[in-house]
């Protein structure tokens, strides 16, 4: 049986992935995500993503591994995950009431070779009052969240739809990962 990895502590990766694989091993790649200035916002989610596989890839060549990284981009800046509340206050405006992209990179590593590729879904908000925003700042949802929000979750109510793969904004594209596996050489 092939040994498949995930270089990620993300639960909702791990949970997406279970779509595709009933076993695999969490194994965090340790690196440092930064991208040069100069690589425009739309790419660096895929960068980051073979980044991460190929790390923990070098140690584990003869497994199948996956790297993931998701980011949402609005008004052409990527929103990572919020520093504080008022950070996440900040992104949550800067998304209400406008169309945002989530890019989520993936990178399939085996024995040296890597394919890796992006995901591209929009996701429209509703333009969101103050209390809105600040009954949804009151809990912990938003924290550890690209952009401040998860989608599967309160943020739900924000979304007036989408263009793409639901899972994508959750944080896998779990159709797209699925077909590049089945029509790999892995």
């Amino acid at each position: 049986m092939q040994r498949i990895i995930l270089a990620s502590a993300s639960p909702r990766r791990q949970e997406l992935l279970k779509y595709i694989f009933e076993d695999f091993e969490i194994i965090p790649a340790d690196i440092d995500e930064s991208v040069p200035e100069q690589i425009p916002v739309e790419e660096r989610p895929e960068i980051i993503a073979r980044k991460k596989a190929e790390h923990v890839a070098k140690d584990y060549p003869d497994s199948l591994v996956i790297g993931s990284d998701t980011a949402v981009i609005a008004a052409g800046k990527m929103l990572g995950k919020p520093t504080d509340k008022a950070d996440a206050e900040r992104m949550l405006s800067l998304l209400s009431g406008k169309v945002h992209k989530v890019i989520t990179g993936c990178c399939i590593c085996k024995n040296g070779s890597a394919q890796s590729f992006s995901s591209v879904t929009e996701v429209e908000f509703y333009e969101l009052t103050d209390k809105e925003k600040k009954e949804y700042l009151g809990g912990d949802e938003w924290k550890d969240k690209a952009g401040a929000y998860g989608i599967q979750g309160a943020a739900a109510m924000f979304v007036k739809g989408i263009n793409g793969d639901y899972n994508n904004v959750v944080g896998l594209p779990v159709a797209e990962l699925g077909r590049v596996l089945k029509n790999g050489k892995w």
